[in-house]
């Protein structure tokens, strides 16, 4: 079910964090999209860089915190699975790149699946 996984680090200033995680530790950068999202590769990690706008513009939502995400291939296989063994899911982010649906494990750290388009 789950094919891969992922760390995304929650980033108030993209342009900084893509220059420390590829320029200062010298990981590859992937990706890097709107301002908002960068995907960087270290050996046997992929993290992404996200940038979340709060309710003050461009000021970001819980800078600094991070979450676990795992790659699917089939997500609504992957939701129906899950949610038969209790997990319940806060919310779905449908994007250009991928479909996002969080969840929470029992001590309220955030996890999510994602399934690239």
């Amino acid at each position: 079910m789950l094919k891969s996984g992922n760390v995304t680090v929650m980033a108030a200033d993209m342009k900084k964090a893509v220059q420390f995680y590829v320029d200062t530790l010298g990981l590859e950068l992937q990706h890097e999209g709107d301002g908002h999202f960068a995907q960087v590769a270290a050996p046997g990690l992929t993290i992404g860089l996200l940038h979340l706008a709060g309710d003050h513009g461009s000021e970001p939502v819980k800078s600094g915190s991070m979450s676990i995400g795992f790659e699917v291939d089939d997500m609504e296989s992957a939701i129906q699975t899950l949610k038969s063994r209790g997990v319940e899911f806060h919310d779905a982010v449908e994007g250009k790149a991928a479909q996002v649906v969080h969840f929470s494990d029992p001590e309220g750290n955030t996890l999510y699946l994602v399934c690239n388009r």
